[in-house]
């Protein structure tokens, strides 16, 4: 479902053999809306790739000048790469990994609850069988009851597979791998921005980059973009989107 909804929003995603790594994740500093992917042909034949505001685009209500494709992602990447670089960093992520994962999965709660039941139920038919109320109802009642418990049983290994216990080291270490990606691949650059980039909102003078693992933010100016200076600023208020979608990527861990 959440896939779904994602490429409702990314039509553009895929254009011209070619994909837009920050569909669905880069902002127009201005008006707030979507910057998506778009492409032309110049006079020699060279295709140039760029992101535009979707006001821009389909409004005309917004003045943003577009981005440059290559030069948007390239920055992100570099960006993500160095936080990830940062030791305190990869451990506060472990740390807040391991906090979530320590909390019981709704599901398997409601699952327990289900097999409490059945199995209440189970000790009460026990009971009347013990006392000579045996019909043919009841040994069906039992039967049932038996495939129930264990259907139950059945799928709270199941949930339980899903989230297997972890250890700080093993998520540091899992974590450390991306420190490794070669960011000249397109699906290294990908994997970097899909786990660790939640926003980007681009300013004319300006870049606020927001992150998944907590809710600090990152502004680069222009000016600063090939120095070495970065300052900690808020996103603005109303475009701050809610960091929930990142630790469910550490259910896969390890494949």
């Amino acid at each position: 479902q959440e896939q779904l909804q994602k490429n409702k929003k990314a039509a553009s995603r895929h254009k011209a053999e070619d994909d837009y790594l920050l569909t669905t994740k880069l902002f127009c500093g201005k008006c707030g809306v979507y910057m998506t992917g778009e492409s032309g042909t110049g006079r020699n034949g060279t295709v140039h790739r760029y992101y535009k505001c979707n006001n821009v685009k389909y409004k005309h209500s917004c003045d943003k000048k577009t981005v440059r494709k290559e030069w948007i992602e390239d920055l992100v990447v570099r960006y993500t790469k160095e936080i990830l670089m940062q030791d305190d960093v990869i451990e506060d992520i472990a740390n807040i990994v391991l906090r979530v994962a320590s909390t019981e999965n709704t599901s398997i709660i409601l699952l327990k609850q289900q097999l409490s039941e059945t199995e209440r139920a189970i000790a009460n038919l026990m009971n009347a069988i013990e006392q000579g109320i045996i019909t043919t109802t009841t040994k069906q009642r039992m039967i049932e009851l038996e495939t129930i418990k264990e259907e139950l049983e059945l799928k709270i290994i199941k949930e339980e597979l899903k989230r297997p216990p972890l250890t700080k080291e093993e998520l540091i270490f899992w974590l450390q791998r991306f420190r490794s990606l070669d960011t000249t691949k397109k699906e290294h650059k990908q994997r970097l921005i899909d786990s660790f980039v939640n926003a980007v909102y681009v300013y004319d003078d300006k870049l606020v980059l927001t992150f998944n693992y907590n809710e600090a933010n990152t502004t680069v100016t222009l000016d600063e973009v090939n120095g070495s200076i970065i300052e900690c600023s808020g996103a603005p208020e109303p475009l701050r989107r809610k960091s929930l979608g990142f630790f469910s990527r550490f259910r896969d861990f390890g494949k």
